[in-house]
This record gives C-alpha cells, structure tokens and sequence, in this order.
C-alpha cells in the first residue's frame, strides 16, 4: 500500500471515530435525561401540612322579596314597583351602590278559588264538579343585596322592612377577597408541611433534594351566616337592629412529595 493509500484510510478511520464518538455522546445524553424521568416514587417521601387563616368579613350579602296582588297583572306590579322604587332609594341614599343590587326572580302568576256546587239530591246523588275561579294575579320581585360596610347591615334590613318588604333570606358574612386569606392559610399549610418533611428527613438519615410534587387541597372560606332572620317583615319604625358579622375562617391542606437521597 503506497502512502496516499494509507492517508485515505487513515482519514476514514478518523471520520468513523468521530461519528462513533457524537453517536455515543447522544445516547449518553438521552440516558441521563430519562434517568432525571424516573418517577421518584421509589426515592421521594409525601408530607402534608394544614393552615388556618381568619379574618373579619368586610361584605354582607342577603336578598329580600317584594310582592303585590290586584286584579290586573298591571295593578299588582304597580304595587311592587312603587314598594320597590322606595326600598332602593333608601338602599342608594345609604351609599350602596347600583352594581351591588341585582335581581335575581320577577314572577308573576294568577291567582283562584275553588267554587263548589251543590248537589243534586236524587237517586243516587250527584255532586256536579267544583271549578276554579280567577281571582286576581300575584306579582313577585326578589332582590340581592350587597353591603360593603357590615355596619351599615342593619340600617339596611330597617329601609327594606320600613317600605314593604315581605320577605329576606340568605344574610352572610363574607370577604371581598378571598383570594388574600386563602394565600395566608396556604403559605401556613406549606411551612406546615416542609417543618414535618425536614423532621422526617433527619429520622430517616436522608437528605431532601427537591419537590416532585405539590397538591393543593383547598377548602374555600366559610361564610358566617346570621341567625334569627327571615320569613315575613313587618313595617316599623323600630330602631335598626344590631346583627354581628362574625368572622369567617379558611382552612388548607397541602400534600408535597420530595425526592430524597
């Protein structure tokens, strides 16, 4: 073999080393990252934590009923809106704004009585059938109320009472932002959970490398809802009352999975 002869395969043989050489750097490359896929179930340990948050509620919610009855649906809803024109006067004139006042049912229905007849007295008897008579319409309008200053609750039960009112349900206590207090428990839960991961982690001779995993099992905040309240309103002149808001409390559990080593 002359000496270019000899260039030329040594330059071949070159030329496969180092297609060999990236080949296996690749799949030595796709090796490690799949090794980083393994599920850390057989190397990680779960944890959970609880927080508790409270806070005082700065919204109050309810909903009341105006309703009417005549003899035309035209009358009868004359009747609620007069009632109602006044109760959300007073309601804006107390500074709740029109945003935070939404009607939620407007029904209007008739109304009858049953007439009966009399019966025929013969062999065997007879009792004609009774029918219903139309007596007039009953017109309905339900209103939710949104009350940004919980102080100002009870001077708004007095406005919806003073004015016709037949009806109010549904009072709660509640905050504007829930996302705030949910954060406040949540942070409580995970301090929670890494305090207990840390402890198991020292018993059981490892080290925590990272989280693999986080679950957040979040409870929503529970509403205060006042007592005593409901059913028919009677018009008075009687001072607001008082109705204490309460406090509303959110609770959190998080569940964290940590690779150990």
């Amino acid at each position: 073999m002359n000496t270019e002869d000899a260039q030329k395969v040594l330059k071949w043989v070159r030329i496969t080393l180092i297609v060999l050489a990236i080949f296996l750097a690749a799949e030595a490359l796709v090796s490690l990252k799949n090794l980083r896929n393994i599920s850390p179930t057989y190397n990680s340990i779960s944890v959970s934590g609880v927080g508790e948050a409270v806070s005082l509620p700065d919204v109050a919610t309810f909903s009341f009923t105006v309703s009417g009855d005549a003899k035309t649906v035209s009358d009868a809803q004359g009747q609620v809106t007069g009632k109602m024109d006044a109760i959300l006067a007073g309601l804006e004139a107390l500074g709740i704004e029109e945003k935070d006042i939404e009607t939620t049912g407007y029904n209007s229905f008739p109304t009858y009585e049953y007439s009966g007849t009399v019966c025929i007295q013969s062999y065997p008897s007879y009792c004609p059938p009774g029918k219903q008579v139309l007596t007039g319409y009953e017109v309905s309008h339900t209103i939710s109320v949104k009350v940004r200053k919980t102080e100002d609750v009870g001077k708004a039960f007095a406005i919806v009472g003073d004015n016709g009112a037949t009806g109010l349900s549904g009072i709660s206590f509640t905050v504007d932002d829930p996302d705030k207090i949910l954060d406040e428990a949540r942070a409580e839960a995970i301090t929670n959970a890494e305090k207990k991961a840390k402890m198991l982690a020292k018993e059981l001779g490892v080290r925590l490398v990272r989280v693999v995993s986080f679950y957040d099992n979040s409870g929503g905040i529970t509403p205060y809802y006042a007592e005593g309240f409901g059913g028919d309103m009677v018009k008075s002149s009687a001072p607001a009352p008082t109705i204490p808001a309460g406090e509303n409390k959110v609770n959190v559990s998080v569940t964290i999975v940590y690779e150990i080593r």
